[in-house]
């Protein structure tokens, strides 16, 4: 298993978390009970599944091991292993932020330019 995990937000919706010192989740996130995180091998697909032709976002890294029992490696419908977090983010558990965009057809554009990350 991965030590870190990204998660894609949307900038407000981060603001406002920041503010409180924690992220409650998406609303796709609370009405499944738990925060969708992917990891790097796991993320271009994410992105282009989940927020082709959106903007405003940020890359969030996030170490995993301050989570604790609240996060949990969970099959997906495909069988593959994604890090979902049962509880809301710590923003002490942010490692890092990077602002971008995901194009029409689901690749991450970065907003200073910069080549793909992680």
């Amino acid at each position: 298993m991965s030590d870190v995990a990204y998660k894609l937000v949307d900038r407000d919706e981060w603001s406002a978390a920041r503010a409180v010192g924690a992220y409650a989740g998406s609303a796709v996130d609370l009405a499944d009970g738990y925060i969708h995180m992917s990891t790097a091998g796991q993320l271009a697909e994410t992105a282009r599944k989940h927020y082709a032709g959106r903007s405003g976002l940020l890359l969030v890294e996030v170490a995993l091991r301050p989570l604790g029992q609240a996060l949990k490696w969970e099959t997906s419908r495909g069988g593959t292993l994604f890090p979902h977090l049962h509880a809301a983010l710590p923003m002490t558990a942010v490692t890092a932020e990077r602002g971008l965009s995901v194009d029409a057809a689901g690749v991450m554009r970065f907003d200073d330019g910069g080549a793909g990350w992680p």
